[in-house]
């Protein structure tokens, strides 16, 4: 089986006025299917903009990478943000959940963009919190759910319509160890058992031990 992710002599850089800052210096990294890998490095280290990049939010400077059969640096901006909407499950460490929906309305959100009938995406939301433990809080608000219960809500929706590959931006750094532990667990199951594709970015050490492969980043090499 071909890797799932493919990423060779990839470098970004931005622009600020006259200044060219480099963040990324030709990385080469591949990931196989069913793999769990964390990133970790310093602040600056540039593991969020890999993340960034691998999930098609950005694009490199220079370098390929390529999801699946998707050679995604090559694609404009609206086949890209195609190309995520079914491919990429995102988990961030706010969890970006919208207050005035429910957990099953915060959850069903993806399924929107999709040619799925009402009927379906119900059924779609109602396993995807299921596989959380979250089936008894369909009707709640954000405000109405604990930092690890609105976590767990993130990650339904990233899973809901079954994504390739789901990535995590510190999924644990705004809860308490509880809590994080919960997640790292849930996530664990994820690989496990649903045998799904996971990239962490992460600063603590105990998150990354969930991870099958830790990669080390420090200012903008892959170490």
């Amino acid at each position: 089986m071909p890797p799932i992710i493919e990423v060779q002599n990839v470098s970004k850089s931005y622009t600020r006025d006259k200044f060219t800052i480099p963040v990324l210096n030709n990385i080469n990294i591949t990931v196989e299917e069913g793999d769990f890998i964390a990133l970790m490095g310093p602040s600056g280290s540039g593991k969020t903009t890999l993340l960034n990049l691998i999930a098609g939010i950005d694009k490199p400077t220079k370098g390929n990478i390529k999801v699946g059969e998707t050679e995604i640096s090559k694609l404009g901006e609206s086949a890209l943000a195609k190309w995520r909407a079914h491919s990429i499950g995102f988990v961030f460490q706010f969890y970006n959940l919208i207050p005035v929906l429910t957990a099953f309305e915060n959850v069903e959100l993806p399924l929107l963009l999709t040619s799925l009938s009402k009927a379906e995406r119900k059924k779609h939301v109602e396993t995807a919190l299921g596989v959380v433990g979250l089936s008894d809080r369909v009707s709640h608000y954000p405000k109405q759910l604990s930092g690890g219960q609105e976590q767990r809500v993130a990650i339904a929706r990233a899973i809901v319509a079954d994504p390739l590959l789901l990535v995590a931006d510190e999924p644990t750094g705004d809860l308490d160890k509880n809590s994080a532990d919960e997640i790292l667990t849930l996530l664990d199951r994820l690989n496990k058992e649903f045998k799904k594709t996971i990239i962490i970015v992460t600063h603590d050490p105990h998150a990354a031990e969930k991870a099958r492969v830790v990669r080390h980043l420090d200012k903008g090499d892959l170490v």
